[in-house]
């Protein structure tokens, strides 16, 4: 069953962290998840309800989603409607 929330998600066994997209775009790496809680997430029938109740706030997150570069905003001189 799809989740509403969860878009991807990928486990790395040799270093236990589990990565999950969002369908908001953001990603973001969860550190020292055990393989058992891997599956257990892997299985569940909702797969969001499981990561809020076994996830989120009992592993470590780090944001991997990129950031647009940051545009400066361009100052153009004012112009009267008699100069245009």
């Amino acid at each position: 069953m799809p989740s509403s929330v969860i878009a991807s998600y990928e486990y790395d066994a040799a270093k236990s962290v589990l990565t999950i997209t969002f369908t908001t775009g953001r990603i973001y790496a969860y550190e020292d998840v055990p393989h058992a809680a891997y599956e257990a997430f892997r299985f569940a029938r909702s797969k969001g309800r499981y990561f809020n109740e076994h996830i989120r706030d009992l592993y470590r997150p780090t944001e991997l989603t990129e950031k647009p570069p940051r545009h400066e905003a361009q100052v153009l001189p004012f112009k009267r409607r008699d100069e245009l």
